[in-house]
């Protein structure tokens, strides 16, 4: 058991030593594809249309490879062996699961039939982003707030296989409770496309990796070399997605605007009931810390490539969704600060993670 805790601290020790300059710099760098997007889409307005034009049942081939990138280094981190201690300390994993899956939906939901009304796009969008819990970057702000690293784990892990099981059904309900039709088919496909597959691919290749190259380079050579082109499969789609929509973004911009005004109250709201809910449940930091950030955090990966499944590469629900992406990353970071500040400040009990050993 003690080899166990180890090894998850050094996965994720070496998450957070592995943090690329693209990646601690990533809400610049969608800004940055937003502009090129929107340049390209009136300096070269048909490479980006030739390439949404390779499409099986609607969706783009080039696009689709990149969002499965985006989404297969993801679930390397899913380990398996870590849902056996789910009953060692269930309160703070069992407060993520309900801030996941019932409060962050919910917010969502109500916050975008409030702002967007007569935005069917992009109240979509802002369900998709809020009914998918993170599965990847929550790691290594974990790792930075000095979280306790073994429920990091567990709870990732955990989330890869529910979002599996809840994000359709989530997405569908919420939909339909506000009479929005969508394509309920290509939610679907969408989910076995750039969840299961990837899933499973990443089930497969670690066990493979693991046992001909070793812990050790799978995780400090492996997976940061699959996680930078996860990023610039990223980078790629979004400057895809803002070329299509250039003129459209160029005659309505306040469409960004528009739907940063849940997004941002959402995040607020949800943050708020997860440092309030760990505070009276009288968590110690390095759970609490943890709770907070997986339970206030999105899956923008998935949202994006669901958006793009059911209305296309062109569409604003697709921006909607890029636009989860461009608040979250500086928005984790403040957290992580705003967790230490508040921990100095005797917020939380305080506690050092002691690893198990029976």
């Amino acid at each position: 058991m003690v080899q166990a805790v180890t090894t998850d601290n050094q996965v994720l020790k070496s998450l957070e030593k592995n943090i690329s300059f693209f990646e601690k710099y990533l809400a610049l760098w969608v800004a940055l594809c937003m502009i090129l997007g929107i340049i390209l889409s009136q300096v070269l307005p048909d490479i980006s249309q030739a390439i949404d034009s390779w499409n099986i049942i609607g969706i783009s081939i080039p696009i689709g490879i990149c969002l499965f990138l985006m989404m297969y280094p993801a679930m390397l981190n899913l380990n398996a062996s870590e849902m056996k201690k789910l009953t060692k300390q269930p309160k703070p994993i069992l407060l993520t699961l309900f801030s996941n899956w019932i409060i962050a939906p919910i917010i969502g939901a109500v916050l975008a039939n409030i702002f967007l009304q007569g935005h069917i796009q992009l109240i979509v969008a802002i369900i998709l982003l809020s009914s998918s819990p993170c599965t990847a970057m929550v790691l290594v702000w974990g790792s930075m707030a000095q979280g306790n690293q073994e429920q990091n784990v567990i709870t990732t892990s955990l989330n890869t296989f529910t979002i599996m099981i809840l994000y359709a059904p989530v997405v569908v309900l919420l939909t339909g409770i506000q009479s929005i039709a969508i394509d309920r088919v290509l939610l679907i496909i969408s989910v076995i496309l750039f969840i299961g597959i990837p899933l499973i691919l990443g089930i497969i290749s670690k066990k493979l990796i693991v046992k001909t190259r070793g812990e050790e380079w799978f995780t400090n050579t492996y997976r940061p070399f699959v996680g930078k082109i996860a990023i610039i499969a990223l980078l790629s789609t979004l400057i895809v997605l803002f070329s299509l929509n250039g003129e459209v973004l160029i005659n309505n911009p306040e469409e960004l605007v528009l739907v940063s005004i849940p997004l941002l109250l959402g995040f607020g709201i949800v943050v708020g009931y997860n440092v309030l809910m760990t505070r009276i449940m009288k968590l110690r930091y390095p759970e609490a810390v943890i709770t907070v950030i997986i339970g206030s955090s999105s899956h923008f990966e998935i949202a994006i490539a669901t958006a793009v499944a059911i209305y296309g590469v062109g569409s604003i629900a697709a921006l909607g969704t890029t636009m989860g992406l461009f608040w979250e990353v500086p928005i984790m970071l403040g957290l992580v600060y705003l967790a230490k500040y508040l921990n100095s400040s005797g917020f939380w009990e305080s506690g050092i993670v002691e690893p198990h050993t029976n």
